[in-house]
C-alpha cells in the first residue's frame, strides 16, 4: 500500500487536508471541521498508512498537536516562516494549496521542525506573561484630576 504523507492548513473553523502516496501523488484532498477528533477521523479514513502529519505554528497549532499525537498519529510542527517560503512559489494561493504543499514538504522532509511545549508550560506562559491591569481598567480614583475635583 505505501506510505502516506498528510499537510493540514488549520483555519479557526475548518481544516482543509490532504494525503499524498510516497511518490507524491495526491490520493485525496478535504475539508474537515478544525477539531482533533474530526481531524484525527480524516487522516485514518484517508491515510491508514500514515508516516508523517504536517501542520504549521499558529494560534490552534499546540492544541491540535498535543491531540493529534495523543491520538497516536506522527504529527510534526513546522516552522511558519519556512513553510511560507516553498509555499509561496505556488501560483494559487488557496487553503487546499497550501494543505497540499505541506504534504509535499513533509514528504521530502524538506522542513525545519518546531519543538511544541507541553500545555503546562503555556498554562504557566499564559499567566506569568499577562500583562497588568492599567489604571483605567481597575476603576482607579487617584490621579491628577481626582485631587481637588
Amino acid at each position: 500500500m505505501g506510505r502516506h504523507y498528510v499537510g493540514l492548513d488549520v483555519s479557526l473553523e475548518t481544516t482543509s487536508v490532504c494525503v499524498l502516496d510516497e511518490r507524491g501523488g495526491a490520493l485525496w484532498r478535504g475539508k474537515v471541521a478544525s477539531t482533533p477528533e474530526a481531524i484525527a477521523a480524516a487522516i485514518r479514513a484517508h491515510a491508514p498508512e500514515v508516516e508523517r502529519v504536517g501542520l504549521e505554528t499558529g494560534p490552534l497549532c499546540t492544541w491540535h498537536w498535543h491531540a493529534l499525537r495523543e491520538a497516536g498519529l506522527p504529527v510534526v510542527c513546522l516552522d511558519a516562516r519556512h513553510a511560507k517560503a516553498a509555499l509561496s512559489m505556488q501560483l494559487n494561493k488557496t487553503d487546499a494549496n497550501d494543505a497540499y504543499g505541506l504534504a509535499q514538504i513533509v514528504r521530502t522532509g524538506w522542513y525545519k521542525e518546531v519543538a511544541v511545549k507541553d500545555l503546562d508550560s503555556q498554562r504557566v506562559r499564559a499567566r506569568c506573561c499577562r500583562p497588568a491591569p492599567s489604571s483605567s481598567t481597575c476603576g482607579a480614583t487617584s490621579g491628577p484630576r481626582s485631587e481637588g475635583s
